[in-house]
């Protein structure tokens, strides 16, 4: 699809434009905002108006969270195609955003616009997924004075249901967890595990457990997912939990081993964390030295790790 857009304007826009736009993109699929940016204003700025680019400049401003600066490339999106349901839902996406991080008043000022632009996306598009998200979390997060109603929340996540079972389950689970209903939400997350049994889906059921003070089950889970997908983050939250809790410490030390042999970049949670969480577990299990030795580990990979520092100070007053 981008070839044949990259195509298109080659005509209209003269060639240097449209390798400006390609350099962007390249930059942007690797999330290389900052680098991506230029070319994009660069294709933004020529004579021949560009509505692409001017999308990605409002995607990479959101996701640096430049709310206003976003704001104004949506804006001009939803004036030039008002019946183009992702850029009513990217400009209410982001209002929401620019709502959360306000003072309360202006946040109250900022609603009626957010509901107004997410409904339009619905509307213009049956099949709005990510839109139909933004309402169930918009009307199940504010107060009922101001327009909240789970009532509402549930209407949007059963249209998920009717769109995506795995979607569906998932806002369910997160209007009843919202609500403190957790068997309510423990039943939904399973159901989005039976149908889709994505990674996410196993982390919202153990984030559930966790939440809930149920540890055991959370580890279940999650080795659940790991025979399912294979995916060494995994193996840490498993760690994780057995360190945070006091729970099958030699087990939480096994696949926090597993964790760091098979560490690269692309797991998310640096050694330095699993380190602190084995540090963690020897504490617990009253093995002074090789808490020490860990902690000190962790500590020489991030002398900031603030945790750490607390850890250390905790094993220096064994006994």
């Amino acid at each position: 699809m981008r070839l044949v857009f990259l195509l298109f304007f080659i005509s209209a826009l003269g060639f240097s434009q449209s390798t400006d736009f390609e350099k962007g993109v390249a930059h942007y699929e690797k999330k290389e905002w900052n680098a991506a940016k230029p070319y994009f204003l660069s294709v933004f700025k020529k004579k021949f108006y560009n509505i692409k680019a001017q999308e990605y400049l409002g995607d990479i401003a959101a996701y640096n969270k430049k709310w206003d600066e976003a704001l104004e490339y949506y804006k001009r999106l939803v004036l030039k195609d008002d019946e183009n349901a992702n850029y009513h839902f990217k400009y209410g996406g982001v209002l929401a955003y620019k709502a959360q991080t306000s003072n309360k008043l202006k946040a109250l000022t900022l609603v009626g616009d957010v509901k107004k632009h997410l409904h339009l996306a619905v509307e213009l598009d049956s099949k709005h997924i990510e839109a139909r998200w933004a309402l169930v979390e918009i009307y199940i997060s504010l107060p009922g004075i101001v327009g909240g109603s789970e009532t509402k929340a549930k209407k949007y996540a059963n249209e998920l249901l009717e769109l995506s079972e795995v979607d569906g389950y998932l806002a369910l689970g997160y209007v009843a967890e919202y609500n403190d209903r957790p068997m309510d939400a423990e039943i939904h997350y399973k159901k989005a595990i039976e149908v889709g049994g994505s990674v996410h889906t196993y982390n919202k059921l153990s984030g559930l457990y966790e939440k809930t003070n149920q540890p055991d089950k959370a580890i279940l889970n999650y080795e659940a997912a790991v025979k399912q997908h294979q995916r060494n983050h995994l193996n840490y939250l498993i760690g994780k939990v057995c360190a945070q809790y006091n729970v099958s410490l030699d087990k939480g030390l096994e696949f926090l081993k597993l964790y760091i042999q098979n560490h690269s970049e692309k797991d998310g949670v640096p050694e330095s964390w699993a380190n602190y969480r084995i540090a963690q577990i020897y504490r617990h299990k009253l093995d002074k030295r090789n808490a020490y030795n860990h902690i000190q580990k962790a500590l020489q990979e991030n002398a900031d790790l603030e945790v750490a520092q607390e850890e250390k100070r905790l094993i220096l007053m064994m006994k």
